[in-house]
């Protein structure tokens, strides 16, 4: 954390004016805070014969605001509030909560009324820094704006009450937009599409308009210039379900630009399985794809839950860019329900979805934790899968693997969900990729 003090005096000739203090708001901020003090009363007391009489006489009104970088009023309070917060996600009222980008910003100082003497005012900044934690939420969802049962307000709810982090809301060929979502306090929404086409389906996240004109195409150019249409303007692109019988992709893969692979789509089963089998061949082609899951939620029923399953993102921030940077550069794990397990690779500086340099003493640190007895922890490279690890109890795991060469090592949690039925995913990592 780190702040700045600012002093100024107003002199009274200024009164009725409005001007602006600049300031910098350093990279990666999470949450900027803003206080400020003046001498507003005059409380001179009058003797009088019997005693006393203390009055309260304005002598300096100052009102506050904010002023962006790109000269855009953030908010305005008067001289009603004489603190307040911004962050990306949440502000002070009459505040708009607002990406904190670096470089210099305005306190709007407003001279309603200043004594004959002029006035001191003194200003107090903090800026929080961005700190990476893990977050959980589920990016395949739907609401009555599509063929889902919830409407927007009743999923988010429905997601906070389950103890996630951030949801990206993607109905059918219905683009979510961030002007449309209410501010539910402990939850992260993330505007989002999920494109569904005859020959296959995408979600594209992040932007609320990622492609121009209606959703439908007809060829396969068509379909390609909506891809790169979200791709320009930054959106984050899902390849959905690629394998699922009823709606596989058919477009060819090594045309279209993505970002991520959805290999866990709702409950698994025969189609995710082969989806995890395509994904472990792109990488051992040399591919650096980001693995996501999402519960392609509709409603509540039998072995499909709202975050089943859901995704564990290491981001800076709760902000929606943050969270979608993490997913985007593979800062993440799949896991069955937002109760499930979680994992961290690490090796040297580097963590799952970053990439090391290998080396014949490279190791990678595997941090499990909120593992159940019988659950097996497997480790799975470009040339071999090994059952690490077999929990004799409830528990956390910390252990060291040796790369023995290049390329990448991601981790499968294996658990025994129904007594008599073969072991599932219960979660999924992506890989720390290891160049030679």
């Amino acid at each position: 954390m780190t702040g700045k003090q600012i002093e100024i005096y107003i002199p009274p000739d200024r009164q009725g004016e409005y001007f602006t203090i600049p300031f910098e708001m350093p990279e990666n901020t999470a949450l900027m805070e803003l206080s400020y003090s003046y001498l507003s009363i005059s409380n001179q007391p009058t003797t009088l014969e019997f005693g006393e009489f203390i009055p309260e006489n304005r002598e300096n009104i100052i009102d506050l605001g904010l002023i962006s970088p790109d000269g855009q009023q953030v908010g305005a309070s008067g001289s009603d509030k004489q603190t307040m917060f911004l962050s990306e996600t949440r502000a002070t009222p009459g505040y708009t909560p607002t990406a904190l980008t670096p470089g210099e910003w305005g306190i709007l100082v407003g001279a309603y009324l200043v004594a004959p003497q002029g006035v001191k005012v003194t200003y107090q900044l903090t800026f929080t820094p961005k700190e990476r934690s893990l977050l959980i939420g589920d990016i395949h969802t739907h609401t009555t704006a599509s063929d889902g049962v919830l409407s927007l307000s009743q999923l988010a709810n429905h997601a906070k009450s389950h103890g996630m982090d951030f949801l990206a809301v993607t109905d059918h060929n219905q683009v979510s937009r961030t002007e449309t979502f209410r501010h539910i306090e402990g939850i992260t929404l993330i505007p989002g599409v999920e494109w569904t086409h005859y020959e296959g389906h995408a979600g594209f996240l992040g932007v609320d308009q990622p492609y121009d004109g209606p959703f439908f195409t007809n060829t396969e150019e068509e379909a390609l210039t909506k891809f790169s249409t979200a791709r320009g303007r930054g959106a984050l692109i899902i390849i959905d379900h690629p394998c699922d019988e009823a709606c596989s992709f058919q477009f060819d893969m090594h045309d279209f630009p993505f970002d991520c692979l959805e290999i866990w789509n709702g409950p698994m089963r025969e189609s995710n399985l082969r989806a995890v089998a395509l994904w472990q061949n792109l990488l051992v082609s040399g591919r650096k794809i980001a693995c996501v899951g999402g519960s392609d939620y509709h409603r509540d029923r039998l072995f499909q839950i709202l975050g089943g399953p859901c995704m564990g993102v290491y981001a800076l921030s709760n902000a929606p860019a943050d969270i979608l940077d993490a997913l985007r550069n593979g800062n993440s794990f799949i896991r069955f329900a937002p109760e499930g397990p979680s994992l961290q690779l690490i090796s040297g500086e580097k963590m799952m979805g970053e990439t090391q340099k290998w080396d014949e003493d490279t190791q990678v640190q595997i941090t499990a934790s909120g593992l159940k007895t019988n659950d097996v922890l497997r480790v799975i490279t470009p040339h071999e899968t090994t059952d690490l690890f077999q929990a004799s109890s409830d528990g956390a795991l910390a252990v060291t693997y040796p790369v023995k060469s290049p390329g990448f090592v991601r981790v499968e949690i294996y658990r025994t969900f129904i007594p008599g039925l073969p072991p599932l995913p219960a979660l999924i990592s992506n890989p720390i990729y290891l160049d030679s």
